[in-house]
């Protein structure tokens, strides 16, 4: 389905893959800047170039290499990853639509998120890891065009790996931390990436996504 309005959080599809929109710029020629999610690539397009998909109970995707499976009938457990589908925010949150947070604690009326954000237990659908009995998996548009998809990326042998280049204002949350350690760009230096609480991390190391998990920028 082709939008009208394009919205931040959408979920669409872009060249065939499951993305969800970044942020919109309207007075820029390519204004809508994506994220695919199965490995978080950054991408910039046009609406008519998208495709909208609302995300349904039962849905699976991968997520920065891992499979989740959307569910409405589970509960929040810290550490859980959650999908925003019906957001109410309080004026002290800024949770938006298909936000991806974290639950850091679990309350009686919600969760609380790691972007400290009051999520109620009606706002949220709990990512469930792996593929799950009766699951859809959407991460493709169009999976028979998979096959030819392969073909041409193994023809494309002398092509170099896009990775994302950290930026000032992006924040990222070292995986297996406990308690959760999340961090803000604040210079760069070269490969020398230094974070808010005087850290400092490789480039390379900072955009492994088996290491650190890009968040957001708070810049944008």
């Amino acid at each position: 389905m082709k939008l009208v309005n394009v919205r931040k959080g959408q979920f669409v599809y872009y060249q065939n893959k499951l993305h969800k929109v970044y942020s919109v710029k309207a007075f820029f020629k390519q204004s809508i800047h994506l994220i695919r999610l199965e490995n978080f690539k950054q991408q910039l397009s046009t609406a008519k170039e998208i495709d909208f998909y609302k995300p349904k109970h039962l849905d699976s995707f991968v997520y920065n290499q891992k499979r989740y499976t959307l569910n409405k009938d589970t509960k929040a457990k810290v550490g859980d990853y959650i999908l925003v589908i019906n957001p109410k925010p309080d004026s002290m949150d800024h949770h938006h639509l298909n936000a991806i947070e974290i639950v850091s604690s679990v309350e009686r009326n919600g969760v609380i998120s790691n972007l400290s954000n009051g999520i109620r237990h009606n706002e949220y659908w709990v990512m469930v890891p792996g593929l799950e009995d009766g699951a859809t998996i959407i991460d493709l548009q169009d999976p028979n065009a998979e096959m030819a998809e392969e073909l041409e990326s193994q023809l494309a042998e002398t092509d170099l790996p896009e990775t994302y280049t950290a930026r000032i204002g992006d924040v990222y949350q070292k995986n297996g931390s406990d308690p959760i350690l999340q961090a803000m760009v604040v210079s760069i230096q070269g490969q020398n990436v230094y974070l808010g609480g005087n850290l400092k991390v490789e480039m390379d190391i900072l955009t492994n996504n088996e290491k650190w998990t890009y968040m957001l920028n708070m810049m944008d």
